[in-house]
């Protein structure tokens, strides 16, 4: 199943019997699921796995689409909610599909076109936009207020004595629990807001020391580390993609 969509998006917590994947033309969307935020730039789609709990909010308007893949569908698809990179052949795939009656039983053409879009979702590069959270209670404190915060320039031991966590034991469960050290889960939770306030029409030197960069060039460097190009070459491949 297609459906499109071009309004502000703020949906509540919740989940789907199907697979969903859910996909940006223009606009950018936050989706937080139990264990982690994704952040989904125009020209990506988040994949949520049949019964994940999440909620999405679009920052300013929104134009995506949406892909909803029946657990019986023959094909392997990701077990966890993942960021992915969409292809032109999605894409045209998915805008085929989208111009179709709606029908139980597809034909042998449409049916090829389903399985193309099947094939694309288990096959399309991830991308580094997910934030992983901790589990353990006082982790997961700290995660969410520097979530809720990016820019709060605390230091590891001065967030250890916050949340009562011996420094060394933050160091070592964070990175167990998120997969990466801490100082490289803070610097993706300033780049997942830098991608939000972007979005939102904020100039990136102003996105540099709202989030507590010492300088533009240090920010401009992590923003290009991550993504591939710089913050202004970020925005002008996003105009071309609206």
């Amino acid at each position: 199943m297609v459906c499109r969509s071009a309004d502000l998006r703020d949906t509540p917590r919740h989940s789907h019997a199907r697979g969903q994947l859910i996909a940006a033309n223009s606009g950018l969307l936050t989706i937080d699921t139990d264990t982690e935020r994704l952040v989904v730039p125009p020209s990506h789609a988040v994949w949520v796995p049949s019964g994940r709990l999440h909620s999405l909010r679009s920052h300013g308007p929104f134009d995506g689409w949406s892909v909803y893949v029946s657990p019986s569908a023959d094909v392997v698809l990701p077990g966890q909610a993942l960021v992915m990179r969409i292809s032109f052949l999605l894409r045209a795939a998915v805008l085929r599909a989208a111009g179709w009656s709606d029908t139980l039983m597809p034909d042998a053409a449409q049916a090829r076109v389903l399985s193309v879009i099947l094939d694309e979702i288990a096959g399309l590069p991830r991308e580094r936009l997910a934030l992983p959270l901790p589990s353990e209670r006082r982790l997961k404190k700290i995660a969410q207020a520097i979530a809720d915060d990016p820019a709060d320039s605390r230091t590891l031991p001065q967030w250890a004595e916050w949340a009562a966590i011996a420094p060394r034991t933050l160091t070592r469960r964070f990175a167990a629990e998120t997969g990466m050290p801490f100082s490289e889960w803070r610097q993706r939770a300033r780049l997942m807001r830098a991608l939000e306030l972007l979005s939102a029409g904020q100039s990136v030197t102003s996105i540099a020391i709202d989030l507590g960069y010492d300088s533009l060039s240090a920010f401009i460097a992590m923003f290009r580390r991550t993504m591939g190009v710089s913050p202004s070459k970020y925005l002008v491949d996003r105009d071309r993609s609206l």
